[in-house]
């Protein structure tokens, strides 16, 4: 891997780690010391993922308009600011307002980490996005690990040390960033490249396979809201809830070397890879129907992690492959505001469900989700292969 690839990937394990020492636990802190709902903590989450849709797609036109170091650099100052803020001042509703900041500068920095990775080194293929895959994650574990020991002596220093690693990142940032050339594209604003556009086949497709994506996501995000809590209603406590997710990081980064000789040999394609890990993703949800115990949930989350494994990276990668020269950015920002729209989404409709049923039901309407992404996955790619054929035979008639 390229050196420029390794500074991304270490910004990502630093601005992920700081990140998951809050977003594990931001459920139970609005439901049990804010006092709130979980419709009302659903809702709250809902804010702030929606402020990241809308930065998603600004940073992903930023990147195509003014390249991935200023976009970058952009998002991280926004946040740091509001993280600022939390540390003094995390009470209901300033809570709420700061959240949401967060949400929208972080938002901006993610499609422009993924469309650099992908440019700096685009021979790579899926390989530099599994990269920053497994640097996310590595956080996720570092993070999680951290933040439910720091968290039961007092959440203000979780909120301080989120801040202080985001100081981290910016410096990383600000020294390394600068000097990277992304190749491979002509840097070109979203509506200058629309222009010259005659069919949006990859664009649709895409979008279509985005749709399966975000039903994806409102299931995984169920993890963090209401499987959070339900844990703690079983008496589970709550460093043990927050070691599941240092497990979840662990695993990714530790069953690389097993799990990459498996995509390859069973894989061949990324929409089979995808389809794999909807498949167990299923499963896991199918354990969690039945967990009663701390070692039910670890047994689901280890089947979760494996199916995201599959699927994470993989959509990232078919959004690079689909995206035309000078709307990486774009592309990029299209497959993070679909995640964050699943965890904008997730978090109400997962309050909602076991608020006037219980969580049985609502893991049943998840699966069938997950059901419906098979014919999303299966169909996305249909049109642009039919395009193909068909430009196809018309240069062998010529």
């Amino acid at each position: 891997m390229p050196k420029s690839l390794w500074f991304l990937i270490i910004g990502m394990l630093v601005n992920v780690t700081g990140a998951s020492f809050l977003w594990p636990l931001n459920t139970i802190y609005i439901h049990d010391h804010l006092g709130k709902s979980l419709s009302v903590a659903g809702f709250v989450l809902m804010l702030n993922a929606g402020a990241s849709v809308i930065g998603n797609l600004i940073g992903g036109t930023l990147f195509d308009k003014i390249g991935g170091y200023k976009s970058i650099l952009s998002g991280i100052v926004i946040t740091l600011i509001a993280l600022v803020g939390l540390v003094f001042f995390h009470d209901w509703p300033t809570y709420v307002v700061l959240l949401v900041i967060v949400g929208f500068g972080s938002g901006i920095v993610f499609p422009s980490m993924y469309a650099m990775a992908g440019t700096v080194w685009p021979e790579g293929g899926r390989k530099s996005f599994n990269a920053i895959y497994v640097a996310q994650n590595a956080g996720v574990a570092i993070g999680a690990a951290l933040g439910g020991i720091v968290a039961s002596y007092s959440f203000t220093y979780i909120f301080l040390a989120n801040t202080l690693l985001y100081v981290v990142f910016l410096l990383i940032a600000f020294f390394t960033y600068k000097n990277i050339s992304v190749t491979g594209s002509a840097q070109t604003s979203v509506l200058q490249e629309a222009k010259g556009i005659k069919n949006h086949y990859k664009l649709i497709a895409l979008l279509t396979l985005c749709v399966g994506y975000l039903l994806c996501w409102m299931a995984y995000v169920q993890w963090q809201t209401t499987i959070a809590t339900h844990t703690l209603e079983l008496n589970i406590p709550l460093s043990q809830y927050s070691m599941l997710w240092t497990i979840n990081g662990i695993l990714i980064v530790a069953a690389q070397p097993f799990i990459v000789p498996v995509v390859q040999k069973f894989a061949k394609t990324l929409k089979v890879q995808i389809m794999i890990g909807t498949a167990i993703f299923i499963a896991s949800f199918i354990i969690v129907l039945q967990a009663t115990t701390f070692v039910d949930f670890l047994i689901a989350m280890i089947v979760l992690t494996i199916g995201e494994m599959f699927v994470w990276p993989a959509v990232p990668a078919v959004a690079n492959e689909l995206a035309p020269k000078g709307r990486e950015g774009f592309y990029q920002g299209i497959v993070n505001s679909t995640a964050t729209g699943g965890r904008m989404i997730g978090p109400v409709f997962g309050g909602m469900m076991v608020d006037h049923f219980d969580v049985s039901v609502l893991v049943y309407s998840l699966i069938a989700f997950l059901f419906l992404t098979f014919f999303t996955t299966w169909f996305y790619d249909l049109r642009t292969k039919e395009q193909s054929t068909k430009r196809y035979q018309v240069t062998v008639s010529k």
